[in-house]
């Protein structure tokens, strides 16, 4: 034990011991600065130095923009950018797969090697898949087809009436205030429903998204084509849910209600509806007030 002592006693005399550190003058050999330290305080000095130096580089990296040229760091900023061109890449491969199918499909026909009608709903952007199966109607199937459609052939109750207003319900795509109604006049073929910030933007009808982009006046634009021939239009979003080429159905959220653009003012929605190229007034067919 008392061995253990003696060695811990030596052992923190050595280390407290002190050493005198001098400068003299070559030619004098006067004394110019001398500094009197012992191993224990030595490390202690470094230490701190070291973390210091550790702390200051950290402080370097985190809060400039060297920290961009480091492997592996990237800005929040340089990442949204790159997630958002790849989306913009994909949606331009969609769109040019589907311009190509169209493309093609009409050049068969041009050639007589493919009927018309095999082509289905290629106005709304669907692909049509060749080796599709299609099942055989039985032959009591048949007969009553053909009886049905023998007896309503004449009855103007069973003619189709898709194409009218009258028989649709157009779900309303927000529901708020409207700011700016529908004026044919002064060019603006939509309204401006005033809603709030980050509320889903929902498909007035059943269709197709035909068009995403963004655009420096409307922002976030969407465009949908419906089966009945009605065209939906959809501006100034914060976020597209969306992509060319989708199926969405009647009360689907769609977007996301924002404020960009450079001709919006506040967090809204710009709403337009279309009818074989003709604007239509949307509080004519929706209810929009809370």
């Amino acid at each position: 034990m008392q061995k253990k002592q003696l060695k811990a006693q030596i052992f923190w005399k050595k280390i407290r011991f002190k050493y005198k550190l001098s400068i003299l003058n070559e030619n004098t050999l006067g004394e110019i600065f001398s500094l009197r330290v012992s191993k224990l305080s030595a490390s202690l000095i470094i230490f701190i130095f070291s973390l210091l130096l550790i702390v200051l580089t950290s402080v370097i990296i985190i809060s400039t923009p060297v920290r961009n040229y480091l492997p592996g760091y990237l800005d929040v900023e340089v990442r949204n950018d790159i997630m958002s061109l790849a989306l913009k890449a994909d949606s331009l491969q969609n769109a040019l797969n589907v311009q190509n199918l169209y493309t093609h499909n009409v050049a068969l026909i041009l050639k007589g090697e493919m009927p018309v009608d095999s082509i289905r709903r290629i106005d709304s952007l669907q692909q049509f898949k060749p080796d599709s199966v299609e099942f055989k109607k039985s032959d009591d199937a048949e007969k009553f087809v053909k009886k049905y459609e023998d007896e309503s052939r004449y009855k103007l109750s069973a003619l189709p009436r898709t194409t009218s207003s009258e028989y649709i319900f157009f779900y309303p795509p927000v529901i708020g205030k409207i700011s700016s109604p529908f004026d044919k006049k002064e060019k603006h073929f939509g309204i401006d429903i005033a809603a709030d910030p980050k509320e889903s933007v929902l498909a007035t009808l059943d269709g197709t998204v035909i068009f995403t982009a963004f655009d420096s006046n409307s922002g976030y634009v969407i465009q949908l084509q419906h089966t009945n021939g009605y065209t939906s239009i959809y501006k100034h979003n914060t976020m597209l849910l969306k992509r060319e080429g989708d199926i969405v159905r009647a009360g689907e959220a769609i977007a996301i209600v924002g404020n960009t653009g450079n001709l919006s003012t506040g967090t809204h929605l710009h709403f337009e509806l279309w009818d074989k190229g003709m604007p239509l007034n949307p509080e004519d067919y929706i209810i929009f007030n809370r």
